[in-house]
């Protein structure tokens, strides 16, 4: 049995986990991502549907979120590795599965996830008693974050050629970052060689998220800051453009919320969709 008490992912992880799982057992098919190997990770206790950040009318629009973004950056990673880009990075990977729902994709690559000491033992552990591999090509990479450590310094260690381009994602993170932390990040990967790619989730003030969603994002926020783990920093599209331009990215794109509707919830019965509330950069080295 997993030690569940003192080494797990933080509840975020988990619970995204889980949304990814409840999309695939709620809503309409087609499903934009099909994992529920992150629910097998995850373990959670006997009734997990019940619990109230589960309620499937409720929780509707993050869970569309979350599935959206994970499958914008598969596809992103796939088109990139169609033109020769062999190495992906995931910065706070949490229960990320690409590397065991995808092995077609993701053994012709080599996979870095980044995350926490104890997040990564944990997840080593967990994927040893379910049975999967963790083959050669996949480094889960720990990085202690709170003490200072440097996730390029252990990326490099880690194996990653920095002489070839890399496709880079960050999702669901800058909400928790200063906006110095996130422009290091910018500046670090800006850096990355010629053809690499960043994709960045990040989040609008309130005041630009659709209003009646407004109220869920702000409940959110109130549990984020319960946890813990508040949220700091909010960015319009051409705020987040400007400083991906500022770290001297060759090029940068905002791609909103409204493209992401229209390439994967149009035409379904369910009326699932994305809110407004968090977009992507997309920036080239």
């Amino acid at each position: 049995m997993h030690d569940k008490q003192n080494r797990e992912p933080d509840n975020t992880a988990i619970r995204v986990a889980l949304w990814r799982a409840l999309h695939v057992r709620v809503d309409s098919s087609p499903h934009v991502l099909e994992d529920e190997v992150g629910l097998r990770l995850a373990d959670p206790e006997e009734g997990w549907r019940q619990r109230p950040d589960m309620d499937p009318e409720g929780t509707s629009s993050f869970r569309a979120s979350i599935v959206a973004r994970a499958r914008y950056i598969e596809d992103l990673v796939t088109e990139q590795l169609d033109n020769g880009v062999t190495q992906y990075v995931i910065l706070g990977a949490g229960l990320d599965t690409f590397a065991q729902r995808r092995p077609e994709i993701a053994s012709r690559m080599r996979v870095f996830e980044v995350d926490q000491p104890d997040t990564q033992a944990w997840k080593r552990q967990r994927l040893i008693e379910l049975g999967f591999d963790i083959p050669e090509w996949l480094r889960l990479v720990s990085v202690d974050f709170e003490a200072g450590g440097s996730w390029w310094e252990q990326l490099k260690t880690a194996g990653f050629d920095a002489t070839r381009p890399a496709v880079v994602a960050s999702t669901g993170v800058t909400q928790y970052l200063t906006k110095d932390a996130i422009m290091d990040t910018l500046r670090q990967v800006a850096r990355l060689a010629p053809g690499s790619t960043l994709a960045m989730t990040f989040l609008l003030p309130f005041e630009l998220t659709e209003s009646e969603l407004r109220s869920e994002a702000e409940a959110a926020e109130k549990g984020a800051r319960s946890s813990g783990t508040p949220f700091i920093s909010f960015f319009t599209p051409p705020e987040m453009l400007a400083l991906a331009q500022e770290a001297d990215f060759r090029e940068v794109q905002h791609v909103s919320a409204t493209e992401l509707n229209k390439r994967y919830f149009s035409g379904r019965t369910d009326n699932l969709r994305l809110p407004s509330g968090e977009e992507f950069l997309i920036a080239t080295t």
